[in-house]
């Protein structure tokens, strides 16, 4: 039977905390824990899964169009903003510029510029460009023990997705960005802009005239 790792708690030198150490497999310890009085840390929301392909592709569009310019963007300069490893990104970029969706240029001064505007790439197109169709149209149904329905939802589910990913452009993804920097919240494709404050704000007012109305 494998073994267990081994855990055991301690008490920290500056109060009462619960800090674990964990002994794996391979006799590496590691350390873990909070101390007294310390909130615990926010779970991960859960996120689509995208190949390493799609997730790079995005981000490197992405800073593309964060840095706007008529001067073409070197791999290497692309790399450094994203911290994404240079040969890998070539590769990527390459298959991106073959879908239409940037331009290359060669010798000095060389590199990458988006062959679109912003507002007319999206996340499926450049998913699409490094990955292929999103979805695959079966052509026919195998009905043993209901495949059939099987396949018919796993096509949906990919067309609702393609349909998701349209939505978001890369100009919505540049506001959304410097939104964030700036400690505001862009709105999502297809949201509107008042938020929940606003919301309550008309609301209240709302409740307030019909507190303020005379009973017949």
């Amino acid at each position: 039977m494998p073994r267990r790792a081994a855990t055991t708690r301690q008490r920290g030198r500056t109060g009462p905390a619960e800090v674990c150490d964990h002994v794996g497999r391979d006799g590496t310890r590691r350390r873990s824990g909070r101390r007294a009085g310390e909130e615990p840390a926010r779970p991960t929301p859960p996120a689509m899964k995208v190949s390493t392909r799609g997730d790079y592709a995005a981000r490197a569009l992405l800073s593309l169009a964060l840095h706007a310019s008529d001067r073409p963007t070197s791999v290497k300069e692309i790399a450094e903003r994203t911290d994404l490893p240079q040969p890998y990104l070539e590769q990527i970029l390459l298959a991106v510029k073959g879908a239409g969706l940037v331009r290359s240029k060669r010798g000095v001064g060389g590199g990458y510029v988006l062959a679109r505007p912003p507002e007319e790439i999206t996340l499926a197109q450049i998913l699409a460009a490094v990955e292929g169709p999103l979805y695959t149209t079966f052509e026919a149904h195998d009905h043993c023990e209901g495949h059939c329905m099987l396949q018919e939802v796993w096509v949906e589910v990919s067309r609702e997705t393609e349909r998701m990913l349209e939505q978001h452009s890369l100009a919505d993804l540049v506001a959304r960005t410097r939104a964030g920097r700036h400690g505001e919240r862009a709105p999502a494709p297809g949201r509107p802009a008042g938020g929940p404050s606003e919301r309550a704000s008309t609301g209240s007012s709302t409740g307030a005239r019909r507190r303020t109305s005379p009973r017949t």
